[in-house]
């Protein structure tokens, strides 16, 4: 079974598909963390994010790469990997290596923003999870509060939705809902709550509900 989990920053998404893929015992890849481990690599040697063959370059390296996810979650990284992630030569560069993941026996669970419409088109189960841009600031601010770092929640609130309209609005897999998605808007919902709303949609796919 390969469930995709597709959505904006900070709306739950990542937390869910960790839980999911427990609660089935399937891996879990975060895609995210491709795109900032790349962003990570420009910034190390001091590339520019934009430079289009040094950022291929860094992609196609991440096979000999060991992930810092401690490094590569902080804003400063996200922030970088959305700008590498709207090149369309880098997200063609780790296509295959996310259908690779996808394609382990027994399924997976992968997260991001084009799982569903392009990455798994034809995944079992297609969950599109959002949360006002509000509700994910708050989530985010007090992410990076607890990670120790100093945060300015009206910066963090202008660097969401200034994100989410350079993931919808690119022209290379653009950030939506796949046509077969289910949505599930975690706005007021704890993660339990949330959760236990994912675990129902995959349920009822797996019936053909």
């Amino acid at each position: 079974m390969i469930i995709a989990i597709d959505g904006p920053a900070a709306s739950g998404k990542g937390t869910l598909a960790r839980r999911l893929a427990a609660h089935y015992g399937l891996p879990h890849l975060d895609t995210g963390l491709l795109y900032r481990a790349t962003a990570a690599s420009l910034l190390h040697a001091d590339k520019d994010l934009r430079d289009i063959d040094a950022a291929v370059a860094a992609a196609r390296g991440l096979a000999l790469t060991e992930f810092d996810e401690a490094q590569l979650r902080g804003a400063r990284m996200g922030e970088a990997a959305s700008i590498v992630a709207a090149i369309p030569q880098v997200r063609a560069a780790l296509v295959l290596w996310q259908r690779n993941f996808a394609a382990r026996p027994g399924g997976a669970v992968l997260d991001g923003r084009d799982i569903g419409t392009v990455i798994c088109p034809d995944a079992d189960v297609k969950i599109f999870v959002t949360a006002s841009p509000a509700a994910r600031a708050q989530r985010r601010a007090l992410e990076l509060a607890k990670r120790g770092e100093k945060v300015d929640y009206p910066g963090v609130l202008a660097d969401i939705v200034k994100r989410d309209a350079r993931d919808a609005d690119r022209t290379d897999a653009p950030m939506r809902a796949a046509a077969d998605a289910t949505t599930l808007d975690t706005t007021r919902l704890d993660i339990e709550s949330a959760f236990s709303a994912a675990v129902d949609i995959v349920e009822r796919r797996q019936r053909g509900a």
